[in-house]
């Protein structure tokens, strides 16, 4: 909101012609004056909310009428002094709800009508303080700056969050809390890590995290330098990886009983539903205009879901009841300075599952089965990660047994982040974080038990005895954004290096898996029929027929993380045996076809199996 204020000996307002339908009707006909008072020209714009912006302008206005000692006070709507002006309707609730504090105040409080033109004249008093001008930010609708010229909308659980009071305490396997300064971390250094980056909120990187190198050198990813900052570009071996992993997932919630569905990338801000829950998720969003209407890009699949949920009839057998979509793509639009390569992004892949309950009881019993998830996806992925419960204080003190046992079966201490007051839907919440190689916290796994949105989107189940009731909602994304994934299994790569060890994704991953490299030219015809002998089975194999010098066909094989590399000479047509390099364990053995191929699908069982596509032979594929 923007006003410009004026201690005027006097204003005589008339008003000539409605300028816009909804205008109000006039309560006397002519001109009126207003003397010894203080004018505030105002002018409301888009994302101000009603009760708050106008708490704001009538705090503004006694401010300043106090400063210049009057008790009267015109709010002359001008909708000239902004480019983004608010819907009218918003824009004569805000003058009305402002006029009318004003006078419960004690001050003289009136408006100059709502929607017409006006003809006024006006005489300044001409001291230091009869002109001054705002903006003016609502606490529920906090505006911070994208470039000149532009705010952002954030919203009030965003701003809140960054208010929130909260103590940060490690939970140890008997349940003892103790303060994060004074806990003996012994060699749990990752959760030291873990209680500093929260305690102390330094999220910015020195200098550019090593994942970021490491998918730029594989051809896994990009920055996409026609889109926005926080957008890359998925390259053939980062769509192969990101493919398997977005399976991976998808089956595993599908697997846990979850219902697939689909839903759109945007909506509507005026949706009542959807207005009152954005100012509970804790985002920033991009905006997008349609002829007049405003929406915004989601940054979860919570809408789409909760919309279904609302539509839906199930009754409390069907519960416990859950919903999956893997969200390509969700949107949130992070601050410049926050974004870090694939650990923080504005548009991403969200593996997103909510789980209708029929009580708290069942909502602990999901909210313990999908914690138990996480663990066992991380473990899969070969990932430490650090337990991190976001709990509300009574919650916690009524249900500190149960949070017990979970940490137990994570086998070691966790933190804990207690606060008295929510500032979001969720009572409580747990996270599964990976510590990088410079010592920043991401989450990846994520459960939260919402206690609010059920009643935001009048989602009802129908109960035993016929009545309606409202459900909890679990919010989960076992596997945390696929991105995110990448970004911890090339800095946990990253993090091997630096201990001299060779880097390597898990097999099922790799983009090649086993690399066939003939010594000479004559050996290329028993490569091509090796070729089609492993390519026959669930395996990635390529095969290197470039014009290249042999040392370099094997360290170009090495800088890859090729984990199985074939190098085919006469000793190996001769003999029908292979010559297989092992990066994993950096051994050399002879094996036949069959061995090698079942040793690799050994390593993909049990998971999704694509092909690469890219050409077989690397003197076809292009310099990506």
């Amino acid at each position: 909101m923007r006003i410009l204020t004026i201690h005027a000996d006097y204003i005589e307002v008339e008003p000539k012609k409605k300028a816009i339908k909804d205008a109000e009707e006039l309560k006397a006909k002519g001109p009126e004056r207003y003397e010894e008072v203080l004018v505030v020209f105002t002018a409301v714009e888009d994302g101000d909310e009603e009760a708050v912006m106008a708490e704001r302008l009538a705090q503004e206005a006694i401010s300043v009428a106090d400063q210049v000692k009057t008790k009267a006070i015109l709010i002359y709507p001008l909708v000239h002094l902004t480019s983004k002006p608010s819907k009218p309707a918003i824009a004569r609730k805000v003058v009305e709800g402002a006029e009318k504090l004003l006078n419960a105040k004690g001050y003289q409080a009136s408006h100059s009508p709502f929607g017409w033109y006006k003809g006024y004249t006006l005489k300044c008093k001409g001291h230091p303080l009869s002109e001054l001008s705002r903006e003016l930010h609502g606490a529920g609708a906090a505006k911070v700056d994208v470039k000149p010229g532009e705010v952002e909308v954030v919203s009030k659980s965003l701003q809140q969050e960054n208010q929130l009071k909260s103590h940060f305490h490690i939970m140890d396997l008997e349940g003892n809390l103790h303060d994060t300064e004074k806990f003996d971390y012994g060699k749990n250094i990752a959760l030291k890590k873990l209680a500093t980056y929260e305690t102390k909120k330094v999220r910015a990187y020195e200098k550019e995290p090593p994942h970021i190198k490491i998918m730029k050198e594989h051809s896994l990813i990009n920055y996409e330098p026609g889109s926005d900052s926080g957008n890359f570009r998925i390259l053939p071996k980062g769509r192969l990886v990101k493919k398997l992993l977005d399976r991976t997932i998808t089956e595993w919630c599908i697997a846990h009983g979850a219902m697939e569905v689909e839903t759109p990338l945007m909506y509507d801000y005026e949706h009542p539903s959807l207005k009152k829950y954005m100012n509970r998720f804790p985002a920033r969003q991009y905006v997008v205009l349609s002829d007049e209407k405003k929406l915004f890009l989601r940054f979860a699949a919570c809408f789409g879901q909760f919309l279904i949920a609302h539509d839906m009839v199930f009754s409390r057998r069907h519960l416990p009841m859950k919903m999956f979509e893997l969200t390509r793509y969700s949107f949130r639009r992070e601050q410049s300075g926050e974004l870090a390569g694939l650990k923080r992004l504005r548009a991403f892949t969200m593996p997103d599952m909510h789980t209708f309950a029929a009580d708290m009881g069942q909502a602990k019993d999901e909210f313990e089965q999908q914690y138990d998830m996480g663990l066992k996806w991380n473990r899969m992925l070969e990932l430490d990660t650090e337990v991190a419960f976001r709990i509300q204080d009574d919650f916690f003190k009524e249900n500190k047994d149960w949070y017990m046992g979970m940490v137990r079966r994570g086998g070691k201490p966790i933190l804990v982040e207690l606060f008295k007051e929510r500032y979001a839907y969720f009572i409580t919440k747990f996270e599964f974080n990976f510590i990088d190689s410079m010592d920043k916290a991401s989450a990846l796994t994520t459960v939260q038990i919402d206690v609010e949105n059920a009643d935001t989107y009048d989602i009802n189940f129908v109960d035993h005895d016929g009545s309606k009731k409202r459900p909890l909602i679990l919010h989960a994304s076992i596997s945390g954004s696929t991105e995110r994934v990448i970004y911890a299994l090339l800095e946990k790569e990253a993090m091997e290096m630096a201990k001299g060890k060779k880097a390597m994704l898990p097999v099922w991953l790799s983009p090649t898996q086993i690399r066939l490299i003939p010594v000479g030219e004559g050996h290329k015809e028993h490569m091509r029929k090796l070729f089609g002998e492993l390519n026959a089975r669930n395996v990635r194999v390529d095969m290197d027929d470039r014009d290249e010098p042999l040392g370099k066909k094997i360290r170009d094989a090495q800088m890859e993380w090729v984990p199985f590399m074939v190098v085919i000479g006469d000793k190996e047509i001769q003999s029908g045996k292979l010559a297989v390099t092992i990066r994993s364990s950096d051994q050399k053995k002879d094996m036949g076809v069959d061995e090698l191929a079942a040793m690799v699908e050994k390593e993909n069982a049990g998971k999704p199996f694509e092909k690469l596509s890219l050409p077989a032979e690397l003197s076809k594929r292009p310099i990506i």
